[in-house]
């Protein structure tokens, strides 16, 4: 008897420590706040720019290592390319290269899809653009053409860039 008094004992004490508890909102005791998305919010992607790097071979090579023109498909197509700010498809727009039209190509992305060109609106891969000589150390392209990112895909190598040493000055006085 003595048995079943304390069994009974404990099922009261059992039921009385749970009548008055209840389960706290989801929110409570968290902390962490909870993640609200924000719905059409403008992707910062398109602000962002890489500038093209000229140099990256070192001193001894032209400051951009190859000159190119589009694929036979794009030439076909006879739009303009778009030029991007950085190397990815939702950068802005900084120009457009002719489908025929004839560029350097001074690096490309890490994952090797952009290539990063230099070219004259006029002239294509022009000389006055100031990449076809050496350059002393890496540095951002901020010459008087334009430059920008295209994507690898749609280019063919032409050729590598020759370039002579500026003549060498006299030494005399």
């Amino acid at each position: 008897m003595k048995a079943q008094a304390g069994a009974a004992f404990l099922l009261l004490l059992l039921l009385a420590a749970c009548e008055g508890r209840s389960d706290p909102p989801p929110s409570e005791g968290a902390t962490t706040p909870a993640y609200e998305r924000v719905k059409n919010s403008a992707s910062s992607l398109g602000e962002a720019e890489t500038p093209v790097r000229i140099g990256e071979l070192g001193p001894n090579f032209p400051a951009c290592y190859a000159m190119a023109r589009f694929r036979d498909r794009v030439v076909a197509d006879a739009r303009p390319v778009p030029v991007r700010a950085a190397p990815f498809e939702q950068a802005r727009e900084t120009g457009r290269v002719g489908a025929d039209g004839q560029f350097f190509i001074c690096t490309r992305s890490h994952d090797q899809r952009w290539f990063a060109i230099v070219w004259d609106e006029a002239a294509g891969a022009s000389p006055a653009c100031g990449v076809s000589l050496p350059v002393a150390a890496r540095r951002d392209y901020d010459g008087p053409c334009r430059s920008g990112w295209v994507q690898s895909s749609l280019v063919r190598l032409e050729s590598g860039i020759r370039h002579e040493a500026p003549p060498q000055q006299n030494s005399n006085h």
